[in-house]
């Protein structure tokens, strides 16, 4: 029977992924919701009726909850405009931003709303904003006045964070700042890495533990800079946090899976805990990284393949809870620096971070596939895992009353890397000539096909303070 009112659009495939189960369907979508799912052959009053080849799936967008796109201070090094085509471009239909490294860091209201005036106008795919906790602005009431703004959180570092406007958290200011945001359930974002551990390991780095024998000796020397232990005694003061506050924290970029016991014990112990790992420790090795491929160089470290083996299986068991790109680019200068040429640089020197947001669901993906991993558990790290990090229930799934944000996907297409046929700002990724499985043929925003001609997408604040455009 025809639909009474007319949709938008409506698009049917022969595989989607609908209310956490595979079904042929029509999802159809009014006013950038979807308000209808019925069988593949429905009759449906649409404006645009799509039908997607059989080897395509219909998917719920991508939500990455770790994404700097640096704008304002920093745009050479990524802007709004290429960070949210980069996110399109890979299925990524969400995004929330991190308070550095844009100028000024996102510590005030005032801040937050610089960013907001550069993102507005520029994204082609949803954003919202975590806060930052520094220093300086604990016990002022700005951590208050950002939640009230309608931050998802906010991100601290334990160690120093690479730039001086944003500095660390002593394990005493971690205990402050987590007790003043359990007054209001906030939520604190953690970079886990120790500085006491980090110097010892620059004092004595013959005394850390063997690293497996990489491609080349400057990455294993790094790699023993920023050894295990660090990131396993860093979570241990969250832990410790958690348990003296009562407070929600959620572990970044988990690279080290000798952290994994602690975890498993603070979850067990009903602590508020969640983790994150990155596409980039679930895709490549210490093993394979040659000297001078600072491409791969991030903090914390890429480690050996057993590790990462281990993190997949730490993601399969739930102790891991979601994947997220920490998509960190730089220009090519500064990823390269102190290299011999334009292609290699000192990993002493070298910016740290990845470059990958268009590529991170695709790179989850191929590695899952490898391991007999179904892509629907995929989904549930890198879609509805992560809009449930940062409280948007209407976001990374397919059901009637949730936010139209759909990817038609090609699983079992072949693609190889070219870093120059990418979007984000500056051509350097560690992908670059990988091998990687799945094509995005389409995303669509609140309906809309996204694209460099797409209307601006929303600025999402979390849904207790509404929504800002």
């Amino acid at each position: 029977m025809a639909d009474a009112v007319r949709h938008d659009l409506v698009v049917r495939a022969r595989r989607a992924w609908v209310d956490g189960v595979w079904r042929e369907a029509s999802v159809s979508i009014r006013d950038g919701r979807v308000v209808a799912i019925g069988g593949l052959t429905d009759e449906v009053d649409a404006t645009v009726d799509v039908t997607l080849p059989d080897d395509q799936v219909l998917l719920p967008g991508v939500v990455d909850s770790h994404v700097h796109v640096n704008e304002p201070g920093r745009t050479e090094w990524e802007g709004f405009a290429t960070a949210t085509r980069a996110a399109a471009a890979g299925g990524v239909t969400t995004i929330v931003d991190m308070p550095l490294n844009s100028i000024p860091p996102t510590t005030t209201v005032e801040a937050l709303e610089q960013k907001r005036a550069a993102a507005g106008p520029q994204s082609v795919v949803d954003v919202g904003f975590w806060g930052g906790a520094i220093p300086a602005n604990l016990g002022t009431g700005d951590l208050r006045a950002l939640h009230e703004a309608g931050v998802f959180g906010f991100k601290a570092f334990l160690s120093p964070s690479g730039v001086d406007e944003f500095p660390h958290l002593s394990t005493e200011q971690l205990h402050q700042a987590m007790a003043e945001l359990a007054v209001f359930d906030g939520l604190l974002i953690v970079h886990a890495e120790d500085p006491d551990g980090l110097d010892a390991a620059a004092a004595s780095p013959t005394e850390v533990p063997e690293v497996p024998a990489a491609g080349g000796a400057a990455y294993e020397a790094f790699v023993r800079s920023r050894p295990d232990v660090v990131e396993r005694t860093a979570i241990e003061h969250v832990v410790d946090a958690l348990r003296a506050t009562g407070g929600r924290a959620h572990v970044l970029h988990l690279s080290s899976a000798t952290a994994l016991d602690t975890i498993r014990a603070a979850k067990a112990e009903g602590l508020r805990l969640t983790v994150e790992t990155c596409p980039h420790y679930l895709t490549f090795d210490a093993e394979h990284i040659g000297d001078g491929a600072t491409q791969f160089k991030c903090c914390p470290p890429i480690r050996g393949e057993a590790n990462r083996e281990l993190l997949w299986q730490a993601l399969v068991d739930g102790t891991i809870d979601v994947v997220a790109s920490d998509h960190s680019p730089s220009t090519r200068e500064l990823k390269f620096a102190g290299g011999p040429d334009a292609a290699h640089g000192d990993f002493d020197v070298a910016w740290g971070g990845i470059s990958g947001l268009e590529l991170s669901f695709r790179a989850v993906w191929t590695g899952a596939r490898q391991r007999g991993i179904p892509l629907e558990a995929v989904v549930g790290w890198m879609s509805r895992g992560t809009a449930a990090l940062v409280g948007l229930p209407t976001k990374g799934r397919i059901s009637v009353g949730a936010d139209a944000d759909l990817v038609a996907f090609a699983p079992e297409t072949p693609v190889t890397i070219d870093v120059d046929d990418l979007s984000h700002r500056n051509p350097v990724t560690a992908y670059d000539d990988a091998r990687l499985f799945g094509e995005v043929a389409a995303t669509w925003v609140g309906g809309r096909l996204a694209g460099p001609s797409a209307p601006p997408a929303r600025l999402l604040v979390r849904p207790d303070t509404g929504v800002a455009s």
